[in-house]
């Protein structure tokens, strides 16, 4: 009965430090060349496959009516509140990374193929995207 009852509470532990090694969440964006806080975007999982989208602007200057005149695709001149810049990545077999997607940046148009890897127990968020050979780094922070 003893080590039925450790198994579970191990178990139970276990299961919450995985779902924390997950992108799914809520995380905070910040400004690379300011280091000023920029927005809030929701990453949501949905068979298997992950999308994201902004949920908040956090920039003081930042106009919450703003849309993305930058983009070139289905998203060009929609709303930046609520917009996906996050789609169809999935994660890789045997590892905490999800890639195979795409990320937007909707301040340039770009999109980028994209790698999430949560780091330091979950509470980051490292994001990479690409372009050819040549890539970006972000890392997001998990809004608490």
């Amino acid at each position: 009965m003893h080590k039925a009852l450790i198994a579970i509470i191990l178990g139970a532990t276990s299961a919450a430090s995985q779902a924390q090694m997950s992108p799914v969440g809520d995380w905070q964006t910040t400004d690379e060349k300011t280091g000023e806080l920029k927005s809030q975007i929701h990453i949501a999982e949905a068979g298997g496959v992950l999308t994201g989208r902004i949920d908040k602007l956090l920039r003081k200057e930042a106009k919450q009516d703003a849309v993305c005149v930058e983009c070139s695709d289905d998203r060009k001149d929609k709303p930046m509140l609520g917009l996906e810049i996050i789609r169809g990545a999935k994660k890789a077999e045997g590892k905490d990374v999800w890639e195979d997607g795409k990320i937007l940046d909707p301040e340039n148009g770009k999109t980028y193929t994209l790698r999430l890897t949560p780091i330091e127990g979950g509470k980051k968020l490292e994001v990479r995207g690409y372009i050819g050979p040549f890539f970006r780094n972000q890392t997001w922070t998990r809004v608490p």
